[in-house]
C-alpha cells in the first residue's frame, strides 16, 4: 500500500490460517491501521493480491469480514446509551422494511453475551463515555460482530493500558476463534498460549 507521501506498508508476504487467533507483531502506526483494513475488505492494496477464503476483490472480503476497534471506523460518540448503540446496529443489521423498537435486556445479551462471556455485561442506561475501558473495547467487538462473519479482525491491543484487561480481551478473542477466524495486533506480542499463531509483520 502507498499514499500520497510513499510507502503506507510492504511490501508483506502473509499466511494466516484460518481459526483461531493469529496476533500480528508489527509496530503501531497507519502502516499497521491500513493493513488491518486490508484484511478485512475496508481497503483494497495497490499492488499485490489478498485472499480471504477465496475471495479477492475488497467488497467480498468485506462481506464476510467484521472489523473493531479503529478509531477512523467505529469511534463512539461519549454521550450515547449502550440502548441507542445496540438499536441503532439492530436497524442496521435488519431488512428496511422491518420495525425494530428500542433495544431491551434480551436484545443485550444476544448482542453481548457471546463477546462479554463471564464480563459482566453494561447497563443499558449507561453512557459510552461511563463504561470502563474493558467494557468500551467489548461493546465495540460486539457491535462489529452481530453478524459473525468468517473473519473478525480487531486492531489496537495496545490501546489497553492495563495489562489485565488486555488479558481479559485476548481470551474473549480466543473463545471467539473457536467459531472464527481472529487476527488482531500488537507492537511485543502476547505470552497467551491459546493464540494459534504470532506472526512478525516487521516495521513499517
Amino acid at each position: 500500500m502507498t499514499g500520497p507521501w510513499g510507502p503506507v506498508y510492504g511490501p508483506i508476504d502473509l499466511d494466516v490460517e484460518a481459526g483461531g487467533v493469529s496476533v500480528l507483531v508489527y509496530p503501531t502506526g497507519t502502516g499497521r491501521t491500513a493493513l488491518l483494513m486490508t484484511l478485512a475488505g475496508r481497503m483494497k492494496p495497490v499492488e499485490g493480491q489478498i485472499t480471504v477464503f477465496g475471495h479477492s476483490r475488497a467488497r467480498d472480503i468485506f462481506a464476510h469480514s467484521a472489523l473493531a476497534c479503529i478509531d477512523e471506523l467505529d469511534k463512539i460518540a461519549e454521550s450515547v446509551t449502550v440502548r441507542d448503540l445496540i438499536t441503532e446496529q439492530k436497524r442496521w443489521d435488519a431488512a428496511w422494511y422491518r420495525f425494530i423498537g428500542a433495544a431491551d435486556q434480551d436484545d443485550l445479551a444476544k448482542v453481548c453475551a457471546p463477546v462479554f462471556g463471564e464480563v459482566a455485561l453494561p447497563s443499558l442506561t449507561a453512557y459510552f463515555d461511563e463504561l470502563s475501558e474493558l467494557e468500551q473495547t467489548l461493546l465495540r467487538i460486539a457491535l462489529a460482530n452481530t453478524a459473525t462473519p468468517p473473519l473478525l479482525v480487531v486492531a489496537n491491543l495496545d490501546h489497553l493500558t492495563d495489562d489485565r484487561n488486555r488479558d481479559i480481551v485476548l481470551k474473549r478473542l480466543i473463545a471467539l476463534g473457536e467459531q472464527q477466524t481472529v487476527i488482531t495486533a500488537t507492537v511485543n506480542g502476547v505470552t497467551d498460549t491459546g493464540v494459534r499463531a504470532q506472526l512478525t509483520v516487521g516495521s513499517e
